[in-house]
């Protein structure tokens, strides 16, 4: 690409490759431009020697389509439908999973009863849980559930419990993260504790000590990208088996790479007032399989 001395970046990308600068912004913001090999700001002034490079995603859909998956059902009823998500599956379509989401196979389910305040590519979808995390989340069928469950996520008023499992022996018994979290400054797929992100809480309790491993509850107490691995990560112990956040596999990690298809942590418990009865639901998951194999492989070591 051409070189243009002083020009910001997303004004630069936008002059050089007929997009619109919002457009621009978001390419930048998505990591898809890079300045000499690394990803810059949207205000990163280019300079004559910097070498630009833009790749472009693909097309995204108009909207998510049905697909027959199938679902782990945990309830369900005529406003809401609770869902224990398996590990390895995206909820919505977003760059690079357009199909196999949890979204597809919620179209299929439930046809059109779903809300439309996520949109077309994300009806019904509430709260968020990663593709390599498993366990509970509920979906709304309709905008008046979806909009009474968002002001209890938005209010602290739903409870989130997960377990997980954690590099490293935590000092104290239990705790409390309270450290904003914004999206990392260099790496725009990452989230990182910084002033001026948004407020993030995650509370913790050590449930079981095990030979370079702490095993325990975290309850969200606001629920951001990544939160709970980020948090970790930000005292020195982040999750087992996660390659985003993780400072590198453990001896123990390598060797049970089946176990560890990504971050140790499932979303146990879930409870929320129901929007329409009031009445208060609360409902919790036994450990995965392949969670409880892990923990009796650590505790045979100890």
């Amino acid at each position: 690409m051409g070189q243009a001395e002083g020009l910001r970046l997303d004004v630069y990308v936008s002059e050089n490759s007929l997009v619109t600068r919002s457009a621009a912004q978001k390419l930048i913001d998505g990591g898809y431009v890079t300045v000499n090999g690394q990803q810059k700001p949207k205000n990163y002034r280019v300079m004559p020697s910097d070498s630009v490079e833009i790749e472009y995603p693909p097309p995204v859909p108009d909207k998510a389509l049905p697909e027959n998956i199938p679902l782990d059902i945990v309830y369900e009823d005529g406003d809401l439908i609770v869902i224990n998500k398996p590990k390895g599956m995206v909820v919505h379509p977003a760059a690079g999973n357009y199909s196999g989401t949890l979204v597809n196979a919620l179209l299929y389910h439930c046809g059109e009863g779903l809300s439309g305040i996520g949109g077309v590519i994300r009806p019904g979808i509430v709260h968020r849980i990663d593709k390599d995390t498993a366990g509970l989340l509920v979906v709304a069928k309709n905008d008046a559930a979806h909009t009474a469950l968002a002001a209890q996520l938005k209010e602290h008023k739903a409870e989130r419990v997960y377990n997980a499992l954690v590099v490293g022996n935590l000092k104290n018994e239990e705790g409390t993260v309270n450290k904003p979290i914004a999206r990392h400054p260099s790496d725009r797929k990452k989230m990182a504790c910084a002033e001026g992100g948004r407020e993030a809480i995650t509370h913790y309790k050590v449930l079981g000590r095990y030979k370079g491993f702490t095993f325990c509850e975290m309850r969200l107490e606001t629920g951001r990208t990544h939160q709970i691995r980020v948090h970790m990560a930000s005292l020195g112990h982040p999750l087992a088996g996660d390659t985003v956040y993780g400072a590198g596999a453990s001896r123990f990690e390598k060797n049970n790479r089946e176990l560890f298809s990504g971050q140790a942590l499932f979303a146990k418990s879930l409870g929320f007032v129901h929007p329409v009865t009031g009445k208060h639901m609360f409902f919790d998951l036994p450990l995965p399989d392949w969670f409880c194999t892990i923990l009796k492989k650590l505790e045979n070591m100890s």
